[in-house]
């Protein structure tokens, strides 16, 4: 397995926790291989007070992270005359800014409760973070970095026309944000607010709510090459078109029954794009991965039966050209179960299975392993409609 061909490529991977190991990894990461075979664990910082809900790298290498706000007082205090009075008086920080070059943090300033909100990036590179619980449903608030310590939290608590408490964002080509769905929320908005008419009805939303278990929250966004917007909730997906306020097609549900947004929290990335086109063709094709889940009920199962049941997650993966005239899920099998995972594109496009193993086990169970071999994602596995 040559490192070149690593190098030359991306793959998709799927973490179910994610840890920063040191700052000089971070910064100058070894090989691939290296990576996969060996390595340390370094405690940066014994506690920073708070737990990270929510955390985003900056464009100046700073990462804020931040926590829900009405669970009790935090392990980091606020600077004086810096208490939050919204629903009670707290001294103590649900946020802060770690720098990871000097490994040092200082804590920020957060007003309303920012449990299970949604955010997005600008161009610019400003932290959009909207919605969340109580008094934080409507809010938006603003970190813009800066290389000093005056930049902190700016929220506006009633900006968004509905209540957004598990909504997803996604930033657009002309710079604004879309924030699509929520609890009992079967709308989208725009920030900025759209000039005229600022809140629209989506009746997908609606449609792929389950009675009592949702399975639609944290809908899954793709922003795709032609400029429409891939929306996926529960098991169906659709291409919409937002300038226009209209849905362009609906593709096949994906094939197996199980559910794929929360809380039945599967994940989904959009693989890499040949911006060429394939094999130097003009039209540039886009595919979705979705990951992981849970089998119908699974919450209801959990959460209301005496004694509970807890049912395994999904195991399957399902990946949809959706630039294709018809496009057909192409459904594969992890190693093990997933749900409540993260799912990203790195800078390699392959990932390591072993060929000869059984079709649904190629997967490689040991990184270690050199024994592996590399997969291309655009391999052809069986089709299901």
């Amino acid at each position: 397995m040559k490192e070149e061909r690593f190098k030359k490529n991306l793959y998709a991977v799927i973490f179910s926790f994610f840890f920063l190991c040191s700052t000089s990894d971070l910064l100058l990461p070894r090989s691939p291989l290296a990576i996969l075979t060996g390595g340390r664990w370094d405690l940066l910082q014994p506690s920073i007070g708070i737990s990270a809900m929510h955390m985003q790298l900056l464009h100046n290498n700073k990462v804020v992270i931040f926590d829900r706000t009405d669970y009790g007082p935090s392990n980091l205090s606020l600077p004086s005359q810096t208490c939050r009075n919204a629903t009670v008086f707290d001294c103590s920080a649900h946020s802060l800014l770690y720098d990871v070059a000097s490994n040092t943090f200082r804590p920020l300033t957060l007003q309303s409760d920012t449990w299970c909100s949604s955010g997005s990036l600008n161009a610019s590179g400003s932290l959009i973070q909207t919605g969340g619980y109580g008094v934080g449903e409507r809010a938006v608030r603003i970190f813009t970095p800066c290389e000093g310590v005056s930049c902190d939290w700016v929220e506006n608590r009633a900006y968004l026309s509905s209540r957004r408490w598990y909504s997803t964002n996604q930033i657009l080509p002309d710079g604004r944000i879309i924030i699509v769905g929520g609890r009992r929320a079967f709308t989208y908005e725009f920030y900025p607010k759209n000039p005229g008419k600022s809140v629209f009805y989506l009746r997908f939303l609606a449609e792929t709510r389950d009675p009592n278990e949702e399975n639609n929250l944290y809908p899954f966004l793709h922003l795709l090459p032609d400029g429409n917007l891939f929306i996926f909730a529960n098991r169906r997906s659709i291409l919409f078109d937002f300038v226009n306020h209209r849905i362009v097609k609906e593709f096949p549900e994906i094939p197996g029954g199980d559910k794929r947004n929360y809380p039945s929290t599967g994940s989904s990335v959009l693989l890499p794009l040949f911006l060429t086109g394939e094999n130097n063709r003009s039209k540039v094709s886009a595919e979705v991965l979705v990951c992981g889940g849970s089998p119908p009920g699974a919450f209801l199962k959990a959460a209301r039966t005496i004694p509970r049941i807890f049912v395994g997650a999904s195991r399957t993966c399902g990946r949809l050209k959706v630039t294709d005239p018809d496009p057909i899920w192409v459904m594969e099998q992890m190693p093990s179960p997933r749900t409540l995972q993260t799912l990203f594109s790195t800078r390699f496009y392959t990932y390591p299975t072993n060929p000869t193993r059984p079709g649904d086990l190629k997967f490689s169970r040991q990184l270690e392993s050199l024994e592996c071999t590399i997969r291309r994602l655009s391999s052809s596995p069986t089709a299901e409609s």
